[in-house]
């Protein structure tokens, strides 16, 4: 997915939360801001939004000094879904379908995005999630895809999402790794992170060597890339990973709520649609 104009005021917005997270004081906000505006007038439209997204938080983070400006919130949104994980764990035994049951509660966990959203209600967006309809519905193609491979590549997304993604890959019979971040990147997570949740207790945790948002290709280790070359299913969760793999031919499916009217124009849904999108390149 290409960026479009209205990603620009997104990205000084991020600029700015990132810069105000990490303690830096007016001034240096500022200096930040005016150093944001100078590397998006290189910004080629072309190119994908996480590639931009990628180039300011490295810079607030080397202008700061914050090794991770977003830990802090990282570590509440974990708590805050591990509060919950009783109760989503409950609604997917009671379900007459515990897999779709669990992959919109996975879904709902990706309301914890801190590049959209300085704030959330993780508890409402569940509610709704179990109940509102898919604005696209290729969970038959997961659970076919499902019943013919032996092994799973899951790609996160945010800090705290990672518990509900463990509710997922817990209904799943083949295993599974599960893949971080490189380095801090927004509230992505990291090995940490996905520790903290318990993913370490379902799924084998490997990063993929970067400190991108999304999956950059480019910028993973060559480790990371052979294992997503010879991945039989790629589940991959959230925005910035439907941003930067939407255009690649892999057999993927994108989990993720519509959060960004952007996104929203590029899938073809509205704003707060829930997807489950089979790439091209999974056979159906």
């Amino acid at each position: 997915m290409h960026t479009h104009l209205d990603c620009y005021p997104c990205f000084l917005r991020q600029a700015l939360s990132a810069a105000r997270r990490a303690g830096a004081d007016q001034a240096l906000q500022h200096a930040i801001l005016v150093e944001s505006m100078a590397e998006l007038q290189k910004l080629p439209l072309n190119t994908t939004p996480p590639r931009m997204a990628e180039t300011i938080h490295r810079l607030v983070r080397t202008r700061t000094g914050a090794v991770d400006p977003y830990l802090a919130a990282k570590q509440e949104a974990t708590r805050r879904a591990l509060d919950l994980y009783p109760r989503l764990v409950a609604a997917i035994a009671a379900s007459a379908d515990p897999l779709e049951t669990a992959v919109r509660g996975a879904i709902a966990g990706n309301i914890i995005d801190f590049g959209v959203f300085e704030h959330y209600d993780l508890e409402a967006t569940l509610d709704r999630v179990l109940r509102q309809p898919f604005a696209i519905d290729d969970l038959a193609v997961l659970r076919a895809a499902l019943a013919r491979v032996d092994r799973v590549l899951y790609l996160g997304d945010n800090a705290g999402e990672t518990v509900f993604d463990r509710a997922l890959i817990e209904q799943l019979d083949q295993p599974v790794t599960y893949v971080c971040k490189g380095g801090p990147a927004i509230n992505d997570a990291t090995l940490e992170d996905a520790r903290d949740a318990g993913l370490d207790g379902c799924a084998s945790l490997v990063d993929n060597g970067s400190d991108a948002v999304g999956t950059l290709l480019d910028r993973c280790s060559a480790a990371f890339g052979a294992r997503f070359a010879a991945a039989p299913l790629i589940i991959a969760k959230g925005q910035a990973n439907y941003e930067s793999l939407s255009e690649v031919e892999a057999p993927i499916v994108f989990l993720l709520q519509a959060k960004c009217g952007v996104i929203a124009d590029d899938i073809g849904v509205p704003t707060g649609g829930l997807i489950v999108k089979a790439a091209p390149g999974l056979a159906r």
